[in-house]
């Protein structure tokens, strides 16, 4: 909306004509400061108001993903009998002045509705007899009497339709509500309420004498262990996610010319386009780092120089339109060859990533797969000669983390660090079983400033991550598409740019 101006604020100039009359009980509509009409005169509103085909939609289908939100939902309310269940989506953010950015509804709200609509809240009232009632609080269709739908800046001619109260009920499988008189009714709500903070702050201050952060937090950390086990749509969805990032790789590495003529940016707005296109967006920041870049984790400026004879360490995950996303990392040589000690480098972590691979499995400890990993990084620097073995040792003291840092995966799913406030004995001392899905990345990062290893190693960054299904016999490597040996990758790159 680059050079259009929407009424949104007060004017300050004196109309000519006011807005169209506001309903008693709803907030009137403002129209921009310094905008080029000062009002709306009697003829145009009238205008305005007729003339418009019923847009209805009467053949909607339910979402695909509405039987397993259903259940989902069904084991939420066993979990809390007796008390009232807030779940909002969460509102827009501001960016700047009167833009905002991208709305991402709350995971806990799409992962029990599959709606994923600004404002909107899922409420479980409970009943007398046991369970709850779950009814969804919406915005309606933007009202054409009083003007909302052209006036307003997230009026419908700004900003495009909304389903109708009824069009949701047929999509999600829920009743519908408007949103716009829940907060009352909560203010007025009896008996023991739970809501998931930090995403609507007026709800929240319609129900600050009703929750404690103590019970609320025990709602939070219910719905993250609720996705710990994946059903078979979000494995479908993390499958598809996968898919979408192997094209979003093989489309880099058929520009690296153009980035190497302009920047990592170029990396990263190709990445996006392969994200925008076949899915909602990118699942995180795209990690796009080239040559000493590698060595910082989390580099996502992505504003450096792509070098012939530079490695390219390329983190990056499609997010479905359902919000599964990828994490995958390749850590490709710019010029298609890798230099021999770049080759000595990454095939230690390739290594260490087949032997926390292998240790995936059900009935496995989670932590097994991070320290089978960690053990052979142990020994490849004690090999080198740059860190005093014995292995153990180094292990024990923790020594190793000094070129590798970081754990060696994660659970993945709607969030790309996912059930991360799930409780420690059920994540990271927990016990895998088949439908977890997680990430296997570990990484050796040697900065360019650490004058304890030789001058030849500063500035090499090698990370290769793979999203891991735990499936009943042992693992299934959804990302298995994308090369990971030295030998595939220069092949791999051989084709793509041949």
């Amino acid at each position: 909306m680059g050079g259009v101006q929407f009424e949104e604020e007060d004017v300050t100039e004196e109309p000519t004509s006011e807005a169209p009359e506001t309903p008693e009980g709803e907030e009137p509509i403002k129209q921009r400061k310094n905008g080029l009409y000062p009002g709306v005169s009697d003829e145009l509103a009238a205008s305005m108001r007729s003339g418009w085909a019923d847009t209805e939609q009467h053949d909607l289908e339910p979402l695909a993903q509405a039987p397993h939100t259903a259940r989902r939902r069904a084991a939420l309310s066993a979990r809390f009998p007796g008390d009232r269940l807030v779940i909002p989506a969460g509102n827009l953010r501001t960016r700047s002045n009167d833009t905002d950015y991208s709305f991402r509804a709350s995971t806990e709200y799409a992962y029990l509705t599959g709606d994923q609509t600004e404002d909107g809240v899922l409420v479980l009232e409970p009943e007398a007899g046991g369970g709850h009632t779950a009814t969804l609080y919406l915005l309606p269709r933007s009202d054409r009497e009083n003007g909302e739908f052209w006036l307003d800046g997230q009026g419908e001619l700004w900003v495009g339709r909304r389903l109708s109260l009824t069009e949701a009920e047929k999509r999600l499988g829920l009743p519908a509500r408007d949103v716009r008189k829940l907060a009352d009714e909560l203010r007025d709500a009896t008996g023991p309420v739970r809501i998931v903070r930090g995403h609507d702050a007026g709800l929240e201050a319609a129900l600050t004498d009703k929750v404690t952060g103590e019970r609320d937090e025990e709602l939070r950390v219910f719905l993250s262990e609720q996705r710990l086990v994946k059903d078979e749509f979000e494995i479908g969805q993390l499958q598809a996610a996968v898919d979408s990032t192997t094209r979003g790789f093989e489309d880099v590495v058929k520009v690296l010319d153009k980035a190497r003529a302009t920047s990592e940016r170029y990396i990263e707005g190709t990445f996006f386009l392969r994200a925008r296109v076949e899915g909602n967006d990118v699942g995180y920041g795209t990690i796009a780092a080239a040559g000493p870049h590698a060595t910082t984790l989390h580099w996502v400026r992505n504003d450096g120089p792509v070098r012939s004879g530079d490695l390219l360490l390329l983190d990056a995950g499609v997010e479905t339109t359902t919000l599964y996303t990828a994490d995958v990392t390749r850590t490709l040589p710019v010029n298609g060859t890798y230099s021999p000690l770049q080759r000595k480098v990454y095939e230690a972590v390739y290594e260490a990533q087949e032997a926390g691979i292998a240790a995936v499995r059900p009935g496995a400890k989670y932590r097994d797969f991070h320290d089978a990993a960690q053990h052979v990084l142990a020994t490849k620097l004690v090999e080198w000669g740059l860190v005093e073995g014995p292995v153990e040792r180094v292990l024990e003291l923790g020594l190793q983390r000094r070129w590798t840092l970081h754990g060696t995966g994660h659970m993945l799913g709607m969030d790309v660090h996912d059930c991360a406030v799930a409780r420690t004995e059920t994540y990271v001392d927990g016990t895998l079983e088949p439908g977890m899905c997680l990430t296997v990345e570990p990484g050796l990062y040697f900065q360019p400033d650490d004058l304890t290893v030789p001058e030849e190693y500063r500035g090499i960054g090698v990370r290769i991550e793979d999203d891991i299904l735990v499936t009943e016999d042992g693992n299934r490597v959804l990302s298995a598409a994308l090369p990971r040996t030295a030998d595939a990758v220069e092949a791999w790159m051989a084709r793509l740019t041949g």
